[in-house]
């Protein structure tokens, strides 16, 4: 009696497959919450992508760059030169709102902004990751154009992200430039088209403007 309660057995036959079920189970479970995250940081949830942000003035690119002409550079001053592309003052605004829709009720926040001397608090549309470093001179004075990143803004009625701004999506520029470049005299024209086989010129732009595919960590992260 003794020798056969010793080598009872304990668990029922059938605890072999309930174990092997849940041992599968669990690593499915596992892998679809990777998968799950993995597109979850992907998609324009995540990443702000094709969203439009609330501004406190529904400014209008179409109606001020496509309809009216006025040039990249009379708001964004500093593109050029700095890394920040810069915010115009609401003196910029008012240098044409003071003789034109000078009673609209929508643009009541940029009055008061001018009479009291409070910046209007604009909310950032394209919002790179704080470890990720982006100099805007560089890359206009490397022939590449406004519209390569922010998207046919040009059309915009109100202001989204038309890009992920994810890595991989910088890496396929830096990794092959010659697809995405212009001449620097047509970076900020928004309806540009090229003359020539892009690929041909890209490439011969890549030499002249001394451009180099540069993909090391410290490129970007700083």
């Amino acid at each position: 009696m003794a020798d056969e309660r010793q080598h009872r057995q304990v668990f029922h036959p059938s605890m072999n497959a309930i174990s092997r079920f849940s041992i599968a189970l669990a690593v499915m479970v596992v892998a679809a919450l990777l998968a799950g995250l993995y597109f979850y940081v992907r998609s324009p949830y995540a990443t702000g992508q094709n969203i439009v942000v609330d501004q406190p003035v529904a400014f209008s690119h179409r109606h001020h760059v496509s309809q009216l002409g006025i040039d990249c550079r009379y708001c964004h001053t500093s593109v050029e030169e700095s890394a920040f592309a810069g915010i115009p003052a609401t003196e910029v605004c008012m240098g044409c709102h003071s003789h034109v829709w000078t009673d609209a009720e929508e643009l009541e926040p940029v009055r008061e902004s001018y009479r009291t001397g409070e910046p209007i608090t604009w909310r950032r549309v394209h919002n790179l990751a704080g470890f990720a470093y982006f100099d805007h001179s560089v890359h206009v004075n490397k022939g590449v154009a406004c519209t390569e990143c922010h998207g046919e803004i040009h059309r915009m009625p109100l202001v989204w992200q038309a890009e992920s701004l994810l890595m991989p999506w910088c890496l396929d520029c830096h990794r092959e430039p010659e697809g995405r470049l212009r001449p620097r005299e047509d970076v900020f024209e928004t309806e540009w088209t090229p003359d020539e086989d892009p690929r041909e010129l890209g490439r011969r732009l890549v030499d002249e403007y001394d451009i180099e595919a540069r993909t090391d960590c410290s490129t970007c992260h700083r």
